[in-house]
């Protein structure tokens, strides 16, 4: 697993064993491209990286110019990989945005956030969680100060999973495939 663009490319990141699935360097690629031609440049955009395990996520966007980024993961170990990960990315890197991570479980995070809102939020839950779980957490996020006027949210999901709805509050944009993985899009309804 590596950087694939940006300040910090090529970088290669830790993982830890057996914890965490991390998204593939190929999904990784397509997302990003997805999320660029909506954003058209990274500069001020902050980035919030939902379930992070290793942050990778969270850690490509920070190499392409996000002002902010901010990971949650609730695996202590997977979470010490993300911010061990971040200091591979962050060495000799003069122009970096600023990055923080959060352990804990996401609902928590989500009802006792404070603070600026983001402009892309993207969750990776582990893909044993059900289509009502997810769409439970974006309903949260709504009634949250986490979304950005007009943010992207991007949702990845097993392929093989029965398609994912998104619930009120969102309106669906795209879908992409990449492997097993899918990908859904959404923007937050005026």
């Amino acid at each position: 697993m590596r950087i694939i663009a940006g300040t910090a490319r090529g970088r290669n990141l830790l993982t830890p064993a057996n914890i965490t699935r991390p998204t593939s360097d190929r999904a990784r690629e397509g997302i990003f491209s997805s999320l660029t031609s909506e954003l058209g440049t990274w500069d001020g955009v902050a980035f919030l990286d939902l379930f992070a395990g290793t942050g990778a996520v969270g850690l490509e966007a920070l190499s392409r110019g996000a002002e902010i980024v901010e990971c949650v993961e609730k695996d202590p170990q997977a979470l010490q990989v993300c911010r061990d990960n971040f200091e591979i990315v962050s060495r000799g890197v003069v122009e970096l945005g600023k990055f923080q991570a959060h352990g804990g479980a996401v609902n928590t995070f989500i009802r006792s956030a404070s603070g600026n809102p983001f402009n892309v939020i993207f969750l990776d839950p582990p893909y044993e969680f059900s289509n009502e779980d997810i769409e439970n957490i974006l309903t949260a996020l709504t009634s949250s100060s986490l979304l950005a006027p007009a943010a992207i949210v991007a949702v990845e999901r097993p392929a093989r999973i029965s398609a994912f709805a998104w619930p009120a509050g969102f309106t669906a944009s795209k879908e992409r495939k990449y492997g097993e993985a899918l990908v859904y899009f959404a923007s937050v309804s005026p």
